[in-house]
């Protein structure tokens, strides 16, 4: 029996791997797929992310093999094989990647012989194999960075102060690229240097020297957790897996210091860069106490942001959890236990109901069991949801669909301040 999901928050693998591709600095990709595959991503996930597209290359400005019923019967190769010439020949990209849409995995064209053939020429071209059907954008963001160990990643020199920064997607995240300079700023106040692929016009090259750093940090409860063990076990490299990304003071301070253990930084200097950023949260927060009445909340969204937002809410702020819908496709049991209790170890507050749940239509029916509920963070989805409970709401999710965010965070120790920014601009 087939299974229907009402408003799915994202695309599929192939539109995934392409906003990864497409946030790395001067690399294209190239679709090998029919002709609604470019247009379809594209609006499943830049369309819905904070008004935000790449600028260089997205929707019709994808190179498109533009598959159809003679490739089908006879097999795609010799069309992909011009589009990749005519690529080479028109974009000006340090590196290409063939994906596959779901009529090429289906037939089984070998993209990745026909890759090596363009290395074997000087060509940097690389294939992975994303067709649409092998899962979600979450998924596709796993086989690109798998894809990218595989054929990209090379043996670098260690390089003690370097981390490699894992776990915020790409326009999936509509707040990505503010939330990757909040967590730089913090770590270079530690003295690091750090790799997030995403920013900063970091690229191919970044990618294949990647090895060279000292930690990798996911900042995500289940993502990337073959990846993590198969880089530790080429390279060497640990992984720090941190069960979201962290918003406020509390929890951006207790991975400032997993950080410094785990490097093993002066202790004096990690402690002296929180004091002084906790110092400043503090200041504005002092100032504003009684602007915000008190609040019953819920939050929808995926994991690593609903866990942030949750625990900043009632830890550092002393609104009352009521309920915490988790939209990933989460599938471990492991997985499913860390995040409840990373949403339900909390300081004070009483413990929320977790549901796992994407299917918009069963969010609703959830959520409208707690009328009590006066505050609703979530995705441009849920706003009739608000509407219903009668209840503040803060679009803070994806998809977002009616904000435009460019630089601003909700996360880290700044962010937190635009937060409650917002959330008092949305009474």
């Amino acid at each position: 029996m087939s299974v229907i999901t009402e408003l799915p928050r994202g695309s599929c693998s192939l539109g995934g791997a392409n906003t990864v591709l497409t946030a790395l600095h001067r690399v294209i990709p190239i679709y090998h797929s029919g002709p609604g595959c470019p247009l379809q991503t594209s609006a499943g996930e830049y369309g819905q992310a904070g008004g935000r597209s790449p600028s260089s290359a997205s929707a019709v400005s994808i190179p498109l093999s533009n598959m159809l019923e003679e490739e089908v019967v006879f097999g795609g190769i010799d069309r992909l094989r011009g589009t990749v010439e005519g690529a080479l020949e028109i974009y000006d990209a340090d590196a290409f990647f063939v994906l596959t849409g779901c009529t090429a995995g289906i037939i089984g064209d070998n993209v990745q012989e026909l890759a090596k053939e363009f290395r074997s020429r000087g060509e940097q071209v690389y294939a992975l194999d994303t067709p649409g059907f092998l899962g979600d954008n979450y998924r596709g963001y796993e086989i690109a960075f798998n894809g990218l160990l595989e054929q990209v990643i090379e043996e670098a020199p260690r390089q003690d102060n370097l981390v490699n920064l894992y776990g915020i997607v790409p326009y999936h995240d509509p707040f990505w690229e503010g939330t990757f300079d909040e967590f730089v700023r913090i770590f270079e106040r530690l003295g690091l240097e750090v790799n997030t692929f995403f920013t900063r016009k970091q690229g191919i090259e970044t990618v294949r020297t990647s090895s060279a750093a000292a930690l990798n940090i996911v900042l995500s409860p289940w993502l990337l957790k073959p990846f993590a063990h198969q880089f530790e076990k080429r390279f060497g490299t640990p992984t720090l897996r941190w069960q979201g990304i962290p918003l406020g003071a509390t929890d951006t301070s207790a991975l400032v210091r997993a950080v410094g253990a785990a490097l093993s930084l002066e202790p004096a200097l990690v402690e002296r860069v929180i004091e002084e950023e906790e110092r400043e949260v503090y200041r504005y927060l002092e100032s504003i106490i009684g602007a915000l009445s008190w609040k019953r909340f819920a939050v929808v969204g995926n994991s690593q942001s609903v866990i942030g937002i949750a625990r900043f809410l009632a830890n550092d702020y002393s609104f009352t959890p009521i309920a915490a819908v988790i939209t990933d496709p989460i599938f471990r049991d492991e997985d499913f236990e860390s995040i409840t209790h990373a949403i339900t170890d909390l300081e004070y507050a009483q413990p929320p109901e977790v549901i796992f749940e994407s299917d918009q239509y069963n969010i609703q029916r959830e959520l409208l069991k707690y009328p009590q509920i006066t505050l609703l963070v979530g995705s441009s989805n849920d706003r009739y949801i608000a509407d219903e409970l009668e209840a503040q709401f803060l679009p803070a999710v994806f998809p977002l669909s009616d904000r435009l965010i460019l630089t601003r965070t909700y996360f880290g120790y700044r962010g937190s301040l635009t937060f409650i920014e917002d959330l008092f601009d949305n009474l």
